[in-house]
């Protein structure tokens, strides 16, 4: 029987997986799987939302007003800032314009699960870098390139790692590359690092015509359910993902939240104070669960990628989680059979979540 046929790599192709919110028989879960904010949005956001709009009027195709404001926020160029649904269209939008069937795209092993898609979206195979210690290798990157590379995906911090590359090391990386080969940096956690880190590369993207800087309002802005996310780089860069983008693709629901969470400065402080003390005491009593096995990668994302390697599980740990009432990643898909990525939520789940692992290895509560 003749049918539509899809081009032969999008049979190699899997869905992007989000991660669960129930347990295995139905049970709801609070969601330490998908790295939302614990804090919820801004109070800004939220009254902007409940103003509501003319749901018959398109939204402004070209996101104006928000574009000025984020440049106003960080220091940028409006015109050198494309908004889209969510930073994933743009990534998409920039992979799609430079790579397709014959071209490699490289990242690092464990990178953002949606990486691969992206190329094989295109015809394009994904390259994965050896890791070091888990985290993302400057020179095992730079050794992955190949006459065939079109583009380089590195989410900085990473996920679901949550490693951090340092200014200088992200610098070496691009200096490295051929002037043809596109560095995409995914700061999709950037508002959780320390402010003194969070401008460098957008002023790399500044000097130099194949650097693009991805951030989303979906992470510590808290604003992940309106699907907004925006891009900089060169006019060359700008042009090809504007070309690329959907018509119309940020909402006015999107744009108005958006707009209003980039007013709450305060807000986002809180966001990252608050990760940073529950990060800092969720890691410490880990640290003190290391000789049963049990340890995290460092972390400065809104997560803790957390190892077992003793006699408790990470599969016994998911099950126990899920019990208390918690719902994390178990990531064997991205090779990591024996590890969580446990988002960061509330002190209470912070509490919980130690007394659960606690308890797994025979110690109190």
């Amino acid at each position: 029987m003749s049918r539509p046929e899809p081009k032969p790599w999008i049979a190699e192709i899997h869905a992007y997986v989000p991660g669960k919110s129930k347990s295995a028989s139905g049970k709801p879960l609070v969601k330490l799987s998908a790295n939302e904010n614990p804090l919820g949005s801004s109070p800004a956001a939220l009254a902007a939302l409940r103003a509501g709009h003319v749901a018959a009027d398109y939204p402004d195709p070209d996101a104006r007003a928000l574009r000025e404001a984020i440049a106003e926020v960080h220091g940028l160029d409006p015109a050198l800032i494309v908004c889209g649904t969510g930073s994933g269209e743009l990534l998409h939008c920039a992979v799609q314009a430079l790579a397709g069937p014959g071209d490699e795209v490289v990242c690092s092993r464990y990178s953002f699960s949606l990486y691969p898609l992206l190329a094989q979206k295109v015809g394009a195979t994904p390259v994965f870098a050896a890791p070091e210690e888990h985290a993302a290798s400057v020179d095992n990157l730079l050794a992955a390139i190949t006459g065939q590379t079109r583009v380089v995906l590195l989410d900085n911090p990473n996920n679901p790692v949550g490693t951090f590359l340092p200014p200088a090391e992200v610098a070496r990386l691009h200096a490295a590359l051929p002037a043809d080969v596109l560095l995409v940096i995914d700061e999709a956690y950037a508002e959780y690092v320390d402010p003194a880190f969070q401008s460098t590369a957008f002023a790399l993207a500044a000097r130099h015509e194949n650097v693009l800087v991805s951030r989303t309002f979906s992470k510590a802005y808290g604003l992940a359910s309106e699907r907004v996310g925006w891009v900089t780089g060169s006019a060359h860069l700008v042009d090809l993902v504007n070309r690329m983008r959907g018509a119309f693709n940020v909402s006015v629901s999107g744009q108005k939240a958006a707009l209003a969470a980039l007013g709450d400065q305060a807000f986002v402080a809180a966001a990252r104070e608050h990760n940073t003390r529950e990060r800092t005491r969720l890691a410490d009593a880990i640290a003190a669960l290391g000789n049963h096995g049990i340890w995290a990668s460092p972390s400065e994302a809104n997560f803790l990628l957390v190892h077992f390697e003793g006699v408790v599980t990470a599969a016994a740990a998911l099950e126990a989680l899920a019990e208390a009432g918690y719902a994390v990643r178990h990531l064997p898909s991205q090779g990591l059979p024996n590890a969580l990525r446990i988002t960061i939520g509330t002190a209470q789940a912070t509490t919980d979540v130690i007394a659960t692992l606690r308890r797994l290895c025979g110690e109190a509560g």
